[in-house]
């Protein structure tokens, strides 16, 4: 997983440049709409976990245990490609 980090002068220059490119009028227009969408993301995906969970449930599946032992396997594959990355 690659990690990018953002300094106060990258931030400040990003937001001058929409600045400059929609104006100061638009931008709380713009930030409302990112934020609506964001939050339409989020709900659709709790929606969609929430119709699988209820589907594994009624088909006899415990979803406690299934998410148990999803995060064993993503531990145990954070573990097999931390060693790989280390040898690269």
């Amino acid at each position: 997983m690659v990690v990018y980090f953002i300094s106060g002068v990258e931030i400040v220059f990003i937001f001058m440049v929409v600045l400059l490119v929609f104006g100061a009028n638009r931008i709380p227009e713009i930030a409302r709409t990112a934020a609506k969408g964001i939050q339409q993301v989020k709900n659709a995906s709790r929606d969609f976990r929430q119709e699988i969970e209820k589907s594994a449930e009624a088909q006899g599946l415990d979803t406690k245990e299934l998410k148990k032992e999803v995060n064993e396997l993503k531990k145990e594959m954070d573990e097999i490609s931390g060693t790989v990355r280390r040898k690269l």
